[in-house]
This record gives C-alpha cells, structure tokens and sequence, in this order.
C-alpha cells in the first residue's frame, strides 16, 4: 500500500505495511536513524518523534496513524527555535553519557516547551516520565530543559 509521509518538511511516498510501525519506515526506509529502538513497547521513549507537534513512541504507531500528518525526528527538529534551543542546552550542559536515549529526551523536552514556556521542576518530570535514561542524568535534563526555556525568553520566542 502507497502511504504518504511529510517528514522534516520533506514529502515521502512508501509502499508498506500500514501496521508496519513508523519506527521501522523512518530507520529502514527513510535513513532518519537518530529515532532509536528501545523496548518495542512504547516504555521507553527512545522512539520518540513528533506527530503533529505531539510527542508520541515510534515503535508503537502503526505508519497509518501518521499518513498525511506532519512527523518531525530528532534530524528535523533544531528546524524551530524551540528545537535548536534545547539541543545547544544539551550540548552546552554536556548532558548525555551513552547519548542512545537522547534523542528521545530531547523530542519530549520540546514538545514540553512548545506546550509550557516556563516549566516547573514538576511539569518537567511529569513530561519526561516517559522516557528512562539508563545512565541517569535526569538531573542534568531537567537542568538543561530550564537552561532551554531561559534562552527561548530571553530571545521572546
């Protein structure tokens, strides 16, 4: 079947499954492999993109879900102001340690800053909850997340 994709801006045509999850159609046949496979369970948060500016897990929303809806991976999102801003925190505040879960981190972190400008260490947590890093930094992300939002008001984005 012929399913229509815009990804990172960018139209794409695949004949696949359209239960194949969109995990496998963005690693295996878009090349975007910065979305990581973590658990195939949607526990993890490695597989995070954007669909429609929602955070959702890759590897459990069938490639259908996303026909005619805008996907953004972590190669599209430093596109927006809100995206480049949490990368350069993450860069800035050397977050990552292994770095396999970032990608996931980062794509839930800006979508909780598109929704909420000035997060509370609680909005933080309840927004990452869902994504685990297995070398803990989750101290580190939240700082990074806060570094993200004071640089966003700072430039009235």
């Amino acid at each position: 079947m012929s399913i229509k994709l815009t990804v990172n801006g960018q139209a794409a045509t695949l004949d696949a499954d359209p239960d194949m999850p969109l995990l496998w159609a963005l690693r295996e046949d878009l090349q975007l492999t910065g979305t990581k496979f973590g658990c195939g369970m949607a526990l993890c948060g490695a597989c995070t993109v954007h669909l429609d500016g929602q955070p959702v897990r890759a590897c459990s929303t069938p490639l259908s879900a996303a026909a005619g809806k805008k996907i953004t991976t972590i190669e599209g999102v430093g596109a927006s102001k809100t995206g480049r801003a949490v990368q350069a925190s993450w860069v800035k505040l050397d977050v990552p340690q292994c770095g396999y879960c970032q990608s996931g981190q980062i794509m839930s972190a800006c979508a909780l800053l598109a929704a909420k400008k000035k997060p509370s260490d609680a909005d933080i947590d309840q927004a990452m909850s869902g994504n685990i890093c297995r070398c803990g930094t989750y101290q580190q992300i939240r700082v990074a997340i806060h570094d993200a939002s004071a640089t966003l008001s700072q430039k009235g984005a």
